[in-house]
């Protein structure tokens, strides 16, 4: 009968659970540093109504419909949104609060994003650096970051 060996790293901690940590960390930082570059949002809301805006003349039709019945009535509500949410997850993904949360959380508001601009129907979304990186990570660690080391709380 073979039996699994998971390698461990200090204190008992399995390689693949210390991972998921530096994964965390690394996407955290990830979202903090693109919260910080909307923080104009919080007090100017136009800069994301261009952006959907420039999003809507080659939107698919399903964006289409996001964009004008939801998202760009929404712009002053979700300029302040995306910031905070991309700066509150960023952390909790560092410090380890919530993880699984935290990461449930940036993965929605990536998606949507993908979604809003119409790029998840477009081959190039299968190579852009932001878009399955990003994604596959955040749901890597929406389902497996539970009882990560070097955490906040386990």
């Amino acid at each position: 009968m073979a039996t699994s060996v998971r390698p461990r790293t200090s204190a008992g901690t399995s390689a693949g659970s210390a991972g998921l940590r530096v994964l965390a960390v690394f996407l955290g930082v990830f979202l903090i540093f693109e919260g910080l570059g909307k923080l104009a949002w919080l007090g100017n809301s136009a800069p994301l109504f261009a952006q959907l805006q420039g999003w809507l003349k080659d939107a698919p039709a399903s964006s289409r419909w996001y964009l004008e019945t939801l998202a760009i009535p929404g712009v002053p509500m979700f300029a302040r949104l995306v910031v905070i949410g991309e700066l509150a997850s960023g952390i909790a993904l560092v410090v380890g609060f919530w993880t699984r949360l935290a990461a449930l959380l940036a993965f929605l508001m990536v998606l949507n994003f993908h979604f809003a601009s119409g790029r998840l129907f477009h081959y190039g979304f299968l190579t852009n650096g932001y878009g399955l990186p990003v994604l596959g990570g955040l749901l890597a660690l929406a389902i497996g970051g539970v009882r990560l080391p070097w955490t906040a709380s386990r």
